[in-house]
């Protein structure tokens, strides 16, 4: 397993080392050529050295290439182009340099005219390596006559225009998905181009099952935890914000994954259409929704700062933290520290720069305790928290009484009471209450909130 992940990291560092080979024998050339001209004569000299740097590198970035090779899945003819190719690059390049060497010039004397119009033959090998590259990185229609004359899709300007599959969900795969699953990079022989790639699926069959997402392979990886090996997108990508899998869920429940229709031809895409409508722009900063479990939509909270120190978030993600972009504007966050975290102690001062930000926080399995839950009540636009199987006790709840946003409380296997209900007591907005192994009854909560409480109590 070691050696697998130190062959990973090793490959990754292809694309860097792979740009010092066309440095170093395009300046080769360039010398070699000036040096034609008498003002420029003396700098032949450096030829040689320009090609041996250029041919050493050449050889590490082949090696590096092929590592990278075995951790992807990558179209074959294209991954051999490139591979070969590459190979012949380096070994033109070492020939080249040794035809400068005392030893090879002893015995073949490359007329001067001929060695120059060698490089004219390197620069072109270097280029169609390159070209090889760039298909197998951004697909194979990246540099062609197609792409050139491609016309782009015109974007729709009403909810009545807008079809669901080629305006909508189609965007959110090209975003987050395409990279990996397209002409050029198959991982796991799967397309995700077209809607036709979606129904035909991979190594493992359709992708999307119509009104049925348990079967629906696409959704259940983009759904699970990130630090499933199995979550899409893999390999650091950037999430689905949970908007963008709201509209994959209806999509493929209430649309029946469908192809070319428009969002008005399905029944009941009115509880969409607000979504829809942030997300191709048709509604202003604050127009969003945020969707939540159960199918529900919730009206954006005005007092969530619409922009935010996005550079925090990657100080964020250092300290072990999952962070999902919910919205981008206003900013809006989903926080998770995978419970391994708290082994080693739980840093939750990193997060204030961003508190106003933070619509969802998972800190279940940690450790804390009540004073480290106390940076809780900074979080004043918090709506969902889970603080699950925690040793923390009533005295916590002081500190999240005061988030006047709060949807959902999570204190499952914790040291609370429903003596503790009685902090609780004013936040009316409370709906969603989990208290599995606190002792913590429907009837308890009844007794804090009243008869006529709507809070819906989960064990």
């Amino acid at each position: 397993m070691i050696l697998l992940t130190i062959t990973t990291f090793f490959g990754r560092m292809h694309p860097l080392v792979v740009h010092l080979p066309i440095g170093f024998l395009v300046l080769a050339a360039l010398l070699d050529w000036a040096s034609y001209w008498p003002n420029y004569k003396n700098v032949q000299a450096a030829v040689p050295l320009a090609l041996l740097a250029g041919a050493i590198s050449a050889v590490v970035a082949c090696v590096l290439g092929w590592l990278l090779s075995t951790t992807g899945d990558y179209a074959p003819i294209l991954l051999d182009k490139h591979k070969y190719s590459g190979i012949a690059l380096a070994g033109v390049a070492l020939v080249l340099y040794a035809l400068t060497t005392p030893a090879f010039v002893r015995y073949v004397a490359l007329p001067r005219k001929v060695f120059s119009v060698a490089f004219v033959v390197v620069l072109g090998l270097m280029s169609y390596v390159g070209h090889q590259g760039g298909s197998l990185t951004h697909g194979s229609d990246y540099l062609s006559l197609a792409t050139l004359t491609k016309t782009e899709r015109p974007k729709p300007t009403r909810i009545e225009q807008a079809f669901i599959f080629e305006d909508i969900v189609q965007p959110l795969l090209e975003k987050r998905c395409v990279q990996c699953h397209r002409a050029g990079k198959l991982k796991g022989n799967l397309r995700l181009e077209t809607h036709g790639d979606l129904l035909e699926g991979g190594k493992h069959g359709p992708v999307v099952v119509a009104g049925n997402l348990t079967k629906s392979e696409l959704y259940r990886r983009i759904t699970l935890d990130p630090a499933h090996k199995e979550f899409m997108p893999t390999d650091g990508k950037t999430p689905l914000t949970k908007t963008e899998i709201t509209l994959i869920k209806w999509w493929i429940e209430k649309a029946a994954a469908a192809g070319t229709i428009k969002l008005t031809e399905v029944k009941g895409y009115q509880n969409v259409q607000p979504i829809v409508a942030s997300v191709l722009g048709f509604a202003g900063p604050t127009g969003g929704i945020v969707a939540e479990e159960g199918n529900r939509s919730r009206p954006v909270n005005p007092d969530i700062p619409p922009s935010g120190d996005t550079a925090q978030i990657t100080v964020v993600r250092r300290e072990g933290f999952v962070v999902r972009i919910m919205n981008y504007q206003p900013l809006m966050l989903d926080v998770t520290l995978p419970p391994k975290a708290g082994k080693s102690g739980v840093n939750l001062s990193v997060l204030k720069p961003l508190a106003r930000h933070i619509i969802w926080l998972n800190l279940s399995d940690l450790n804390l305790t009540d004073g480290q839950l106390s940076i809780v009540a900074t979080f004043s636009n918090l709506e969902k928290l889970r603080v699950e199987k925690n040793p923390i006790s009533n005295e916590a709840l002081k500190s999240i009484s005061g988030l006047t946003h709060l949807h959902a409380l999570n204190i499952y296997r914790t040291k609370i009471t429903p003596t503790g209900l009685e902090t609780l007591k004013h936040m009316k907005q409370l709906e969603n209450l989990y208290v599995w192994q606190t002792g913590i009854t429907a009837s308890d909560v009844k007794k804090v909130f009243g008869d006529s409480t709507s809070i819906r109590v989960a064990y």
